[in-house]
């Protein structure tokens, strides 16, 4: 287990944090490895029935740290970036893990949160958080789903998934993105609240009812996966991809030419 991800047992909960405050919880190949092995304890763990996951500090997370994940990603492996046999938090490249995942979130809430929420169960967001799916601003697609999940909440989410543009928490729950909006400080709190809550029903019920929502929407999350596989290679031979990264590490708008 890596010293950037926490790992808490309360009564059936798992209680996973991200504490990489430095870099406002960018996730890191050595996080996403952690946390898809947390998802996989709870997913194994008869004892274990619902997951709760959060970021430490001010920020859920700024999303993926794309120099050190791009290369694993560019090795067109996926267990370079989601280990062989672990569960896939973002229920897109691999398995996801058969019990329900409660998220917490606050600040910023980038690309990949947006991604674990759409894949969640449910999501308890403080009313400072601020949402954003940058792929397309950086001359990438979204790795983990959104180009899918988004479009599912209506406009709305189309135009978060191409306009790249921050949206609050209060938009978010009036989507359906997001199940409750609380005060700075509580998320966590209420979060365990309700994944406690749902913990009290028949474990293998809850899953069954899971298992059936998944299978209604397999078909659709694999060929939008296959057909963010095939693409994403060649975007990342081209020079806007370059210039995205470029841009992002020198904080600076990118200047794409669309090669």
């Amino acid at each position: 287990m890596s010293d950037l991800v926490s790992v808490e047992r309360q009564g059936y909960v798992l209680v996973i944090g991200v504490d990489r405050q430095a870099k406002a919880n960018a996730w890191n190949v050595e996080i996403i490895a952690a946390v898809a092995a947390a998802y996989t304890e709870l997913h194994d763990d008869p004892d274990l029935r619902v997951g709760v996951v959060h970021g430490a500090g001010k920020h859920f997370s700024a999303g993926l740290d794309l120099p050190d994940v791009l290369p694993a990603v560019q090795s067109g492996d996926i267990a370079d970036v989601l280990p062989e046999g672990m569960r896939d938090p973002w229920d897109f490249f691999g398995e996801p893990c058969a019990k329900p995942i409660v998220l917490a979130v606050q600040g910023r809430c980038y690309t990949l949160g947006i991604e674990l929420a759409l894949a969640s169960q449910a999501t308890i967001a403080a009313n400072d958080t601020v949402f954003a799916q940058l792929e397309v601003a950086r001359a990438i697609v979204p790795l983990g789903g959104a180009s899918l999940r988004l479009p599912q909440l209506g406009a709305i989410g189309t135009k978060w998934l191409l306009g790249a543009e921050p949206f609050s928490a209060s938009e978010a729950l009036l989507a359906g993105m997001v199940t409750e909006v609380v005060e700075p400080g509580t998320q966590l709190d209420r979060a365990i609240e309700v994944a406690q809550q749902i913990a009290t029903n028949a474990p293998l019920a809850v899953q069954s009812a899971l298992a059936a929502t998944r299978a209604g929407q397999r078909a659709a999350r694999d060929a939008a996966c296959a057909q963010m596989r095939q693409s994403m290679p060649q975007l990342l031979e081209t020079a806007d991809v370059a210039e995205g990264v470029a841009a992002m590490m020198e904080r600076r708008p990118p200047k794409f030419t669309g090669t």
